[in-house]
């Protein structure tokens, strides 16, 4: 029973986070660990920083209101 509810808690939890694009970060500290082992990963914020300046400059994205 208990594993069933552990099992369909973190179903809804990998969901809500690939949904939300939470594990953006996790993705983008593996791929650097893998593929440039030299290079400094860079902290979380910094990370949502060189993101979102990424979308700005983006003019397939459009104007953004906030």
């Amino acid at each position: 029973m208990w594993s069933v509810l552990r099992r369909a808690t973190s179903g809804v939890r990998w969901y809500v986070r690939e949904l939300t694009d939470e594990s953006a970060y996790d993705r983008y500290v593996a791929h650097v660990r893998r593929d440039h082992p030299d290079a400094e990963v860079p902290s979380r914020r910094d990370f949502e920083r060189m993101r979102s300046d990424r979308q700005e400059a983006d003019p397939r994205q459009g104007f953004r209101c906030c």
